[in-house]
Protein backbone atom coordinates (compact mmCIF):
# COMPACT_ATOMS: atom_id res chain seq x y z
CA UNK A 1 0.00 0.00 0.00
CA UNK A 2 3.07 2.35 0.95
CA UNK A 3 4.17 1.42 -2.43
CA UNK A 4 1.22 2.94 -4.09
CA UNK A 5 0.85 6.03 -2.17
CA UNK A 6 4.49 6.78 -3.02
CA UNK A 7 4.07 6.08 -6.51
CA UNK A 8 1.28 8.52 -6.73
CA UNK A 9 2.88 10.94 -4.83
CA UNK A 10 6.12 10.99 -7.12
CA UNK A 11 3.75 11.10 -10.52
CA UNK A 12 0.66 13.49 -9.09
CA UNK A 13 1.12 15.48 -12.37
CA UNK A 14 1.54 12.45 -14.89
CA UNK A 15 -1.37 10.63 -13.29
CA UNK A 16 -4.18 13.97 -13.40
CA UNK A 17 -3.36 14.35 -17.62
CA UNK A 18 -3.66 10.63 -18.41
CA UNK A 19 -7.01 10.66 -16.30
CA UNK A 20 -7.91 14.12 -18.32
CA UNK A 21 -6.99 12.24 -21.29
CA UNK A 22 -9.33 9.24 -20.86
CA UNK A 23 -11.88 11.80 -19.79
CA UNK A 24 -11.44 13.71 -22.93
CA UNK A 25 -11.10 10.61 -25.41
CA UNK A 26 -14.17 9.56 -23.62
CA UNK A 27 -16.44 12.25 -23.86
CA UNK A 28 -15.09 13.20 -27.50
CA UNK A 29 -16.54 9.36 -28.22
CA UNK A 30 -19.92 9.79 -26.38
CA UNK A 31 -20.42 13.59 -28.42
CA UNK A 32 -20.13 11.57 -31.45
CA UNK A 33 -21.85 8.53 -31.06
CA UNK A 34 -25.20 11.40 -30.67
CA UNK A 35 -25.15 11.77 -34.24
CA UNK A 36 -25.77 8.54 -35.24
CA UNK A 37 -29.09 8.04 -33.79
CA UNK A 38 -31.64 9.20 -36.20
CA UNK A 39 -31.36 11.59 -39.07
CA UNK A 40 -31.78 14.80 -38.25
CA UNK A 41 -35.41 15.96 -38.83
CA UNK A 42 -36.35 19.25 -40.45
CA UNK A 43 -35.99 22.72 -38.52
CA UNK A 44 -39.24 25.29 -38.59
CA UNK A 45 -37.99 27.63 -41.31
CA UNK A 46 -37.33 24.34 -43.77
CA UNK A 47 -40.32 22.71 -45.67
CA UNK A 48 -41.03 19.77 -47.51
CA UNK A 49 -42.05 19.63 -51.06
CA UNK A 50 -45.46 18.96 -50.48
CA UNK A 51 -45.60 21.96 -47.98
CA UNK A 52 -44.23 24.26 -50.97
CA UNK A 53 -46.82 22.92 -53.25
CA UNK A 54 -49.78 23.23 -51.11
CA UNK A 55 -48.70 27.00 -50.25
CA UNK A 56 -48.70 27.53 -53.41
CA UNK A 57 -51.96 25.88 -54.59
CA UNK A 58 -54.00 27.19 -51.36
CA UNK A 59 -52.68 31.16 -52.16
CA UNK A 60 -54.15 31.26 -55.66
CA UNK A 61 -57.56 30.01 -54.28
CA UNK A 62 -59.58 33.78 -54.33
CA UNK A 63 -59.50 34.89 -50.56
CA UNK A 64 -56.83 33.07 -49.34
CA UNK A 65 -54.14 34.98 -49.48
CA UNK A 66 -50.54 34.76 -47.76
CA UNK A 67 -50.21 31.17 -46.83
CA UNK A 68 -48.61 29.21 -43.79
CA UNK A 69 -48.57 25.50 -44.48
CA UNK A 70 -47.13 22.62 -42.14
CA UNK A 71 -47.70 19.17 -42.40
CA UNK A 72 -46.85 16.64 -39.31
CA UNK A 73 -45.98 12.93 -40.61
CA UNK A 74 -45.76 10.06 -38.61
CA UNK A 75 -44.17 6.64 -40.17
CA UNK A 76 -44.99 7.71 -43.56
CA UNK A 77 -48.39 8.84 -42.38
CA UNK A 78 -49.87 12.65 -42.24
CA UNK A 79 -51.53 12.97 -38.95
CA UNK A 80 -51.72 16.54 -39.30
CA UNK A 81 -52.02 19.83 -41.17
CA UNK A 82 -52.06 23.42 -39.91
CA UNK A 83 -52.69 26.34 -42.23
CA UNK A 84 -52.42 29.82 -41.52
CA UNK A 85 -53.44 32.10 -44.23
CA UNK A 86 -54.98 35.70 -44.00
CA UNK A 87 -58.30 34.65 -45.69
CA UNK A 88 -59.38 32.16 -43.23
CA UNK A 89 -61.86 34.73 -41.53
CA UNK A 90 -64.06 34.03 -44.14
CA UNK A 91 -66.40 30.65 -43.77
CA UNK A 92 -66.07 30.30 -47.86
CA UNK A 93 -62.45 30.05 -47.41
CA UNK A 94 -62.25 28.13 -44.78
CA UNK A 95 -64.35 25.12 -46.42
CA UNK A 96 -62.48 26.07 -49.90
CA UNK A 97 -59.21 25.25 -47.71
CA UNK A 98 -60.11 22.49 -45.94
CA UNK A 99 -61.90 20.39 -49.04
CA UNK A 100 -58.73 21.47 -51.31
CA UNK A 101 -56.31 19.96 -48.55
CA UNK A 102 -58.11 17.10 -48.35
CA UNK A 103 -58.68 16.14 -51.64
CA UNK A 104 -54.48 17.29 -52.48
CA UNK A 105 -53.36 15.27 -49.46
CA UNK A 106 -56.27 12.58 -49.14
CA UNK A 107 -56.34 13.24 -45.63
CA UNK A 108 -59.56 13.15 -43.21
CA UNK A 109 -60.76 16.85 -42.85
CA UNK A 110 -60.33 15.90 -38.89
CA UNK A 111 -56.65 16.22 -39.07
CA UNK A 112 -56.78 19.47 -40.50
CA UNK A 113 -56.94 22.98 -38.90
CA UNK A 114 -56.95 26.81 -40.43
CA UNK A 115 -56.28 29.28 -38.60
CA UNK A 116 -56.32 32.88 -39.44
CA UNK A 117 -52.94 34.91 -40.10
CA UNK A 118 -51.90 37.93 -37.83
CA UNK A 119 -51.57 40.93 -40.43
Amino acid sequence: MRKVLNFVNDNKKIIIVVILIIVLVGTIYFLGRGGNKEPTKPTVTEQSETEVKLTAILSSIEGVGATNVMINESKDEITGVIIVCEGANSIIVRNDILNAVSTALNVEKNIIVIYSMNI
